[in-house]
């Protein structure tokens, strides 16, 4: 079944320059998360679930990766109206500028959009952790009467100040906004929310950046070429004009804006009940199918770990990590409070043999690695302590980054046996 009333429009962002190292090869869509996915996978994931299968990526920064993943990935039938397409910023007779913003992006791309029949357009971000019923949203949207819904999260004071803030009458129709309010002017900002999230001190409407608008809408307000922007130039002043429904969620969602928020939201996959449950049997999250054999693992204590397919783990211990497909961490080594991203491939016996490789991929013997982000294919040598945590200063180095006491070893790097990172 697909719902062909809509169009899902997907925005891959800019340069994603804040999730630097992670984004200097790929594009942030196409950052991997939670040990076997890719960030583009979550929204593409929740359309799925929601019937929705008609699905454009509109990205313009190294697209390549992001390409091939999704090219490898969702298939659907050869009979079927269902596809998932990237769209890159292309020169046309229009227009011969990159994107200049979220609106802009989709301007340039509308005659892609139109060759569709469709009543209503769905924008989402491309770098949000949430699961969300997409049908909930419509149906409330269609009755309404609005032309535009924006699904907005009950944030409290402190975080307000961090987001566009939208004022809603009674029957939750948006009538103003303001983008990251001061604090004192929050006590005019508030918007009805559900008795749950007064308990918790929530009582501030924040744009979640994920909008329905109706199709003649949409290319009407298209036809503004000096708004380059939703959240900043397209919905303040659409408010005024047309009916904007919000639309409330209230579970798990998080911005994956800086190496902080994205650390933390897949650390946050080992607690005992982690509040983004990838053991839904009906919010699956979707990825590309890899033939990878079981985990391996021999002496190793885990405690609030996830560990993904086709690893080799000798490790000590192992703790509040996400370990990632295909990784292989050597004996006697300690793993604590990480995310190792894992490898695109093996090894083979003859390449070490013949090639007599140095430092394996993965993490070598008798090392201890705590607070660290390991991208892909990265090499550890032996007897290696990388000790992060707020003690360090920002730096930057060939082979890592350290950020808010992040250590980042980038993607492909090298970290000679008995180096010392604390």
């Amino acid at each position: 079944m697909i719902n062909d009333k809509v169009l899902s429009i997907i925005l891959g962002g800019g340069q994603g320059s804040r999730l630097y190292p992670l984004t200097e090869n790929r594009s942030k869509p196409a950052v991997p998360i939670a040990g076997k996915y890719r960030l583009v996978d979550i929204p593409i994931s929740n359309c799925i679930n929601s019937s929705i299968k008609r699905m454009y990526v509109l990205t313009q920064f190294n697209s390549a990766s992001l390409n091939k993943h999704i090219k490898n990935t969702y298939h659907f039938s050869f009979f079927s109206s269902a596809f998932v397409d990237v769209l890159a910023a292309e020169q046309t007779i229009h227009s011969d500028k990159w994107f200049q913003g979220t609106a802009d992006a989709v301007r340039q791309s509308m005659h892609h959009f139109l060759a569709h029949d469709f009543e209503y357009a769905l924008i989402l971000s491309g770098d949000q952790l949430y699961q969300m019923d997409f049908n909930e949203m419509i149906e409330a949207h269609e009755k309404s009467g609005a032309e535009i819904s924006i699904a907005t999260y009950p944030v409290n004071a402190k975080d307000a100040t961090s987001f566009g803030i939208l004022k809603t009458d009674e029957d939750s129709i948006i009538k103003s906004f303001i983008e990251k309010p001061k604090s004192d002017l929050l006590p005019d900002w508030t918007s009805q929310v559900s008795k749950q999230m007064q308990d918790e001190g929530r009582h501030y409407l924040a744009s979640m950046g994920i909008y329905i608008f109706n199709k003649n809408l949409l290319v009407e307000l298209m036809n503004e070429p000096n708004k380059v922007d939703f959240g900043k130039e397209i919905i303040p002043g659409a408010i005024a004009n047309h009916k904007t429904l919000s639309y409330q969620y209230e579970g798990y969602w998080t911005d994956i804006g800086n190496i902080d928020s994205f650390f933390e939201a897949n650390l946050g996959l080992t607690d005992e009940i982690p509040e983004f449950n990838l053991f839904d049997n009906n919010q699956r999250i979707y990825t590309h199918a890899r033939v990878l054999p079981t985990s391996k693992i021999s002496g190793t204590l885990c405690d609030k770990t996830v560990i993904a397919d086709g690893c080799i783990i000798h490790a000590a211990k192992i703790e509040r990590s996400v370990i990632g497909i295909r990784s292989r961490i050597g004996a006697e080594s300690t793993v604590n409070n990480c995310y190792m991203m894992g490898n695109d491939y093996y090894e083979t016996l003859e390449e070490v043999e013949t090639n007599k490789i140095k430092t394996l991929m993965g993490i070598g013997e008798r090392c201890f690695i705590k607070n660290v982000i390991l991208d892909k294919n990265c090499r550890i040598g032996d007897d290696v302590r990388i000790n992060g945590g707020p003690k360090l200063k920002d730096k930057e180095t060939k082979n890592y980054l350290i950020k808010d006491g992040i250590v980042v070893v980038k993607k492909d790097a090298i970290i000679p046996s008995g180096t010392i990172i604390q």
